[in-house]
């Protein structure tokens, strides 16, 4: 049986213009979503882009955990040295400015 006999899976009265490569199921054209390059139902597209998101948000967020300490540790790093250089400098460097 070729496509154009075929009818939308949701949509019996339509023509199915596509086939999901998950389910193997025929639909029409606003039935199907274009994702990575393939076409694919609603119900197939929502159980790939939650399993992407689910299994890529414990990764994403320990990324993001560890870039947000990485940049308090570099800020505390900065404001440490600062203060140290800040040490060493002569109490004769403030002599006649506003800091008595």
């Amino acid at each position: 049986m070729n496509l154009s006999s075929r009818r939308c899976f949701n949509h019996v009265s339509r023509e199915a213009v596509a086939c999901c490569p998950e389910c193997s199921r025929y639909f029409c054209r606003e039935c199907i979503s274009e994702y990575r390059g393939r076409v694919v139902c609603a119900s197939c597209l929502e159980s790939l882009t939650t399993t992407v998101v689910a299994g890529g948000s414990w990764g994403g967020g320990l990324f993001w955990l560890v870039m947000v300490f990485s940049g308090l540790f570099a800020c505390w790093l900065w404001f440490y040295y600062l203060g140290s250089i800040l040490l060493f400098l002569p109490s004769s460097f403030h002599e006649g400015t506003l800091w008595h």
